[in-house]
């Protein structure tokens, strides 16, 4: 007599199309005595299981990849359930809490990176795990461009009820302001959740100042044919000033230190973790990993994976931006021992170019040799 198998498990975590930090959560069906995880041939965890509900962390690997739960009942039957497109990245890169101060080794060489460049510049890093990093004219504000296309993502998925599902309405919008910069897609995002391009930019400039950064401005929507005193310092802490203001006029601005906080903040998120959580409740853990999974498929190299991207196992997630004037990059630097953000951000009168990705990629790769070892 053939038996029919179990029920599959009920998969909670890892979620497909997200960052996952080897977190496997979900429930077995009754009976069940063992649950097993694999990705391809490697058998990542195999444990007995005396509850239905499990809950394990598994060593993935950083890369994009399916994740199968096998379950196994008393009579040795097996009920599977494969979760696709989970992007792995290691226990050492999971979000925690750690207080910036600053990296005198570092600040030097970003310092004299900043001044080689020869133009004007920003510069804002940090090493997630211990909060050592750098900062170089931070608190300036810029021509944001596209940058702020991730600010625009936050506050989305912030007033959006669940994380989008694949092919959903905002799901396309999402992928294709994020993987491809597209403007048309960025306004009808903000048409999605505010109404219009104005009411969505209004909502962006909430969000920002609900987690106490002040020097960002959405000012409307992304044309479609086109793309003061510094605050008192305490020793030790990564410096937040003005070294060197840009002028340029009025229109969308924000600063290294506003988006390298932004990135962090979507980093800490995706942990359950940080300002993001306590400001804007919509904005869930599983948004967070959503976003970051979003992030590092985006068409858009050369910038701050210019150097770090020949080393194995590293990863860069981010969302860049640029006009005539201004180039920048913004984003996550994953490796095996953790995770750095980096912020880089560049202005010249008469044009920035591809030396604004030179800068931004030695930069990155500056602060992974400090922290990598």
């Amino acid at each position: 007599m053939i038996t029919a198998p179990p029920p599959p498990p009920a998969i909670e975590q890892p979620a497909p199309y997200q960052l996952s930090y080897g977190v496997v959560v979900g429930v077995a069906a009754p009976g069940t005595r063992r649950v097993i995880v694999r990705v391809g041939t490697r058998t990542l965890a195999d444990r007995p299981l005396r509850q239905r509900r499990f809950q394990l962390r598994v060593a993935l690997p950083p890369a994009e990849t399916a994740v199968q739960v096998i379950t196994v009942d008393g009579a040795g039957r097996r009920g599977r359930a494969t979760v696709q497109h989970v992007l792995g990245a290691g226990a050492a890169t999971a979000p925690r809490v750690s207080a910036p101060h600053s990296d005198a080794l570092l600040a030097r060489e970003v310092r004299r990176l900043a001044e080689s460049f020869g133009n004007t510049s920003a510069i804002y890093v940090q090493n997630l795990a211990t909060g050592a990093g750098a900062a170089w004219n931070a608190r300036a504000t810029f021509p944001a461009a596209s940058s702020l296309k991730l600010a625009i993502a936050v506050t989305a998925l912030a007033r959006t009820d669940g994380t989008p599902a694949a092919g959903s309405t905002l799901d396309r919008l999402l992928r294709q302001m994020l993987t491809y910069s597209d403007n048309a897609a960025a306004n009808g995002t903000e048409r999605y959740y505010g109404g219009s391009t104005s009411g969505g930019s209004a909502l962006v400039n909430t969000m920002m100042q609900s987690l106490g950064l002040v020097d960002t401005e959405m000012y409307g929507g992304y044309e479609l044919d086109a793309v003061g005193d510094p605050p008192r310092q305490l020793a030790g802490v990564i410096p937040l000033r003005i070294d060197s203001q840009p002028y340029w006029g009025r229109g969308k601005k924000t600063s290294a230190y506003d988006l390298a906080s932004l990135m962090r903040a979507v980093w800490l998120a995706s942990g359950g973790r940080g300002p993001l959580r306590a400001a804007q409740p919509g904005f869930t853990a599983s948004d967070a990993r959503y976003l970051l999974y979003l992030l590092a498929q985006v068409r858009d190299p050369g910038k701050l994976d210019r150097e770090v991207r020949r080393i194995p196992g590293v990863r860069v997630l981010h969302k860049a931006g640029w006009v005539n004037d201004a180039r920048h990059d913004n984003g996550l630097v994953l490796w095996s021992g953790g995770a750095l953000v980096v912020t880089v951000m560049t202005y010249r009168a008469a044009g920035a170019g591809s030396s604004s990705d030179v800068l931004a990629g030695r930069v990155a790769a500056a602060a992974l040799r400090r922290f990598r070892g």
